[in-house]
């Protein structure tokens, strides 16, 4: 007889504690909508809690239809690119006008082919340099994108919010 004690004890204690773990799982899902968008809505009118956690509900999916714009695939989205700094075609320009460059200078001293060797090593850097530049102010400008989109859900979130009683800050 004990040993079906013993299991009855342990599933009520399992049970017990994933009642728990889900109660303080849905208790942070309730605040994370809100908190999640940077947005922080005062109940002006007494809203409860839950009351709160329905309209924070309703709003997101308001704002989502009205926008257009789905907040969590756009945070997640990457602004930086892997990889290399190529595609721009500034390494192979840079290439050729080095090698141009240099197989004039080569040709005044004597080596027409061996300046527009060096020439084109040269103007490979440079190019690189530019692929670099115009690589990073790319992903500045999606970064920029990104912040301006999140923040047009956000005010249109806020809007709701406020049409239901809440102060927004």
């Amino acid at each position: 007889m004990k040993v079906g004690l013993r299991s009855t004890e342990t599933f009520l204690a399992v049970s017990v504690l994933a009642a728990l773990l889900l109660f303080t799982w849905q208790a942070e899902a309730q605040q994370s909508i809100s908190s999640s968008l940077g947005v922080v809505p005062y109940p002006s009118k007494g809203q409860s809690t839950k009351t709160q956690s329905s309209d924070e509900g309703e709003c997101y999916t308001w704002a989502k239809k009205q926008t257009g714009i789905d907040p969590v695939a756009t945070a997640s989205s990457p602004t930086k690119q892997e990889g290399p700094a190529v595609g721009g075609g500034e390494r192979v320009r840079g290439a050729a006008r080095g090698a141009a460059g240099g197989a004039l200078i080569g040709a005044v001293a004597g080596d027409a082919g061996k300046g527009a060797a060096i020439g084109a090593v040269g103007g490979t850097m440079v190019g690189g340099h530019r692929a670099r530049q115009n690589k990073a102010a790319k992903e500045q400008q999606a970064e920029q994108n990104k912040t301006a989109t999140l923040q047009q859900f956000n005010k249109a979130f806020g809007a709701c919010m406020e049409g239901r009683g809440y102060t927004i800050k």
